[in-house]
């Protein structure tokens, strides 16, 4: 089999909400150093510059970012960094990513990553990757990774698989038929996930052909089939920007899993093991930093006095805490968030707040 032509495309339209006041509309939590060095989206096409071409991985993200993103990956050529005028969730912004490689070509193997995911073992994340674009290339398939859960998580969705390497060749390589997609459960529902032994995290990483997923949300999303048509039919010419604005316009917001991978035929789940966490929260932050020998973390300018187990990034400040126990506090030059460790998911809820009161200067 030849080998496939392989693109990379990095979501990178969020805004990273739950990150506030770190994150903002202009500096989302993908261009901060979060864990650790570098800054999360740098390090995701670090990381999948072995297996991909500097000129073949993609970015979309939305105007108010573009630049910065292109500041933090200047060896990515500018026009690789696709805008979308509007979110509209993951179905959209996967169906114009393929439209882009389908213009150069159409049988291009698309690999679709977040970027703001940490994976620590970076070999064995790319020898899943390789193997998962074999199967898309050899049947046509949509392939999605799936992580090995390590405990009974209520934060992510899960997908149950089907062990058999009777039906399917690729099981013996960790890549299985996906029986069925779950929802965040509730925690006794998650233990019972992980007891059972069949199911993964759902990674929201993807493996297909350009054209069998935009086949596949022609078949399953119609709608947003027959936009993309009209964009596709845009790209390259002086009417691109005018037509891509129309059809956000009227395209709804819809995730690839419920426009797609829930209703699609030949599903397959590449199990992965490296290390991998989305850093969903200031709580996923404090679980991967190390801590002191009273079970703090803390960054810049801290005094810390009979307090223990807490996460505290100062910034420019000074900051000194007497007491305290399991609390996040993390600050800017304009905000300071206080948080009862756990409660960390929350944080998107103080977002809503200034959005709704219009307080656009903490954004």
């Amino acid at each position: 089999m030849n080998q496939p032509n392989i693109y990379a495309v990095i979501m990178a339209g969020g805004v990273g909400s739950r990150f506030w006041p770190q994150s903002r509309e202009r500096t989302p939590k993908q261009v901060l150093e979060i864990v650790g060095s570098g800054s999360m989206i740098s390090n995701t096409i670090m990381r999948i510059q072995p297996l991909v071409q500097s000129n073949k991985i993609l970015v979309v993200t939305n105007k108010l970012q573009k630049d910065i993103i292109h500041k933090q990956v200047p060896s990515l050529p500018l026009q690789n960094v696709i805008t979308e005028p509007l979110g509209r969730n993951t179905a959209p912004c996967i169906g114009l990513a393929a439209k882009w490689i389908s213009h150069y070509d159409p049988n291009a193997i698309m690999i679709i990553l977040p970027a703001d995911h940490i994976i620590r073992d970076t070999e064995e994340f790319l020898r899943v990757l390789q193997r998962a674009a074999h199967v898309a290339q050899e049947n046509d398939a949509l392939v999605t990774i799936g992580i090995k859960p390590t405990h009974p998580e209520t934060g992510y969705g899960y997908i149950q698989f089907e062990d058999s390497s009777e039906k399917n060749p690729y099981a013996v390589d960790g890549i299985y038929c996906v029986k069925t997609f779950a929802e965040k459960p509730n925690l006794e529902t998650a233990e019972k996930f992980l007891k059972s032994g069949d199911f993964l995290w759902n990674s929201g990483m993807f493996i297909w052909k350009a054209s069998i997923i935009l086949r596949e949300i022609e078949k399953h999303i119609p709608e947003l089939g027959e936009q993309l048509t009209k964009l596709g039919h845009a790209i390259g010419t002086e009417t691109y920007q005018a037509t891509l604005e129309r059809v956000y316009g009227v395209i709804r917001s819809i995730s690839i899993d419920y426009g797609v991978m829930e209703k699609a035929s030949k599903v397959f789940v590449a199990k992965g093991d490296f290390g991998w966490s989305d850093v969903g929260s200031w709580d996923e932050v404090v679980r991967l930093t190390p801590v002191d020998g009273e079970g703090n973390a803390l960054r810049g300018t801290v005094i810390a006095k009979d307090s223990h187990r807490n996460y505290i990034d100062a910034g420019n400040k000074a900051v000194a805490i007497i007491g305290i126990d399991d609390i996040i506090v993390i600050t800017t030059d304009d905000a300071v968030l206080i948080c009862k460790k756990g409660k960390s998911q929350d944080v998107k809820e103080v977002v809503d707040y200034l959005r709704r009161k219009q307080i656009n200067g903490l954004l």
